[in-house]
């Protein structure tokens, strides 16, 4: 594998049948949707991806992403780092057809227009979706990790009021 750029976009058909490794860096700078999900900027992204055909003839890219993101944790409201790591499979479908036979151990992607797939676009979608959900720092990095919060108070348990309907009852009963 040679380490290079990584391309915006690129020919799967034409990757897949030079059997193209590529190992190198995104720029977090240009993933900018990630960027407005973070607190702060993400950080390069290392990535390694193979393209190739497999036995069943369908050409597939396979890949890993490792990134650093900045984010709030939503327990004590403090910035902190933790790393994203994502890897993935798919395999290029041209029909819906192909895309129902397609084999469990590949994700579906499909070409542009101009018969191209868009690879930063690919990544940056990859790591929104292996972002944590509800960002927290680890209970032992959290200074507010080991206790609880409660907002607002607890009101104690009022006296069981008088039924209103007893009246109703009472005229029920004659």
């Amino acid at each position: 594998m040679q380490t290079v750029k990584i391309p915006v976009s690129i020919d799967p058909v034409r990757a897949a049948s030079s059997q193209i490794s590529y190992e190198g860096m995104v720029p977090g700078k240009q993933l900018k949707r990630l960027n407005e999900l973070c607190a702060g900027d993400c950080s390069d992204v290392a990535v390694s991806l193979e393209c190739g055909v497999d036995i069943q003839g369908i050409v597939y890219l396979n890949g890993k992403a490792v990134t650093e993101l900045t984010l709030d944790c939503q327990r004590c409201m403090t910035l902190f780092t933790t790393e994203v790591t994502v890897e993935f499979s798919f395999g290029l479908c041209k029909t819906e057809a192909e895309i129902d036979e397609l084999p469990d151990a590949y994700e579906p992607i499909e070409c542009n227009e101009i018969g191209e797939i868009r690879l930063h676009q690919l990544i940056e979608d990859e790591l929104i979706i292996a972002m944590p959900l509800i960002a927290m720092h680890e209970n032992e990095d959290c200074h507010l990790g080991k206790q609880d919060i409660v907002v607002g108070e607890i009101e104690p348990a009022q006296e069981e009021r008088p039924n209103p309907f007893a009246v109703l009852e009472k005229l029920k009963s004659k």
